[in-house]
């Protein structure tokens, strides 16, 4: 059986609205994210995901609200992140209708919560999102990765929205988080991400290598034939792209039809 792979639209929220920047910083808005997610759900969208980027205890209520009202209007499976830290956390966005919840800058600091949530709601509710940058100084924990240009370098973990280095190595990161739990990888490079120049193949590429579960190819999608790159040669489950849907550059019908036209199994 041949698995189809994915095309993934993503919202990211701030205060209950969807915005879109590039390299992380440059917001501006686009939009209320049901209406946004229910036009992807009838483009024929896989899975919708929902960032919370400014989420704090204070504002949890917005995002509960937005989930519930997107769940009940959706028929596709919805994936939630954002400020997630505990497994109360995770309880309350399943209970609001999300399917799966994706966590970054908590299950860095804390890696037995992708255990912890393994365990309590099943491997496929978990997604370990990981944002990365490239770093240039090797050492002797890096895992290194080759660029096209033939430069090496390794990728190192980002949290904190992007601000704030870890000093842990992304491949070994995404290996990890297998072993713990996590059903799938969410992986955005911070050196595309909103670039429209295209995924980053090259971390992409090594993390599929490494781990057994679906990857996530994010950051940097511009045209039709970054998707085919992402999956050919990024070697990515799904892809996810938020301004080239956000801002009606493509449909979501049209990749998928584009896709097939080149031999991508994917759900039209």
């Amino acid at each position: 059986m041949v698995l189809t792979r994915r095309i993934i639209p993503c919202l990211d929220l701030k205060d209950g609205r969807v915005v879109k920047g590039t390299n992380f910083v440059g917001l501006r808005d686009a939009g209320d994210p049901v209406e946004l997610a229910n036009r992807y759900n009838e483009q024929g969208a896989d899975e919708v995901v929902f960032l919370d980027i400014t989420a704090s205890k204070e504002k949890r209520g917005i995002i509960i609200e937005v989930i519930k009202r997107a769940a009940d209007q959706l028929f596709l499976p919805l994936t939630v992140g954002g400020g997630l830290k505990s497994l109360d956390d995770i309880q309350q966005i399943l209970r609001a209708g999300a399917d799966k919840v994706s966590l970054n800058t908590s299950a860095v600091h804390d890696p037995t919560l992708l255990t912890q949530g393994a365990e309590a709601f099943g491997t496929q509710c978990i997604v370990c999102a990981m944002d990365v940058r490239r770093n240039y100084t090797l050492n002797e924990k890096a895992i290194p990765v080759q660029l096209d240009d033939g430069r090496t370098c390794w990728y190192e973990v980002v949290i904190y929205g992007g601000s704030k280095p870890t000093g842990v190595d992304a491949v070994a990161w995404a290996r990890e988080a297998e072993e713990r739990g996590a059903g799938e990888i969410l992986l955005t490079s911070m050196e595309t991400d909103g670039t429209k120049n295209g995924f980053d193949l090259a971390v992409t590429a090594a993390i599929s290598d490494a781990a057994g579960i679906p990857v996530i190819a994010s950051g940097g999608v511009g045209t039709l034939e970054h998707f085919y790159d992402g999956f050919t040669r990024g070697k990515a489950d799904a892809c996810l792209a938020a301004s080239v849907f956000h801002y009606g550059e493509f449909t979501v019908k049209e990749v998928k039809e584009y896709l097939r036209g080149r031999g991508i199994p994917v759900r039209l």
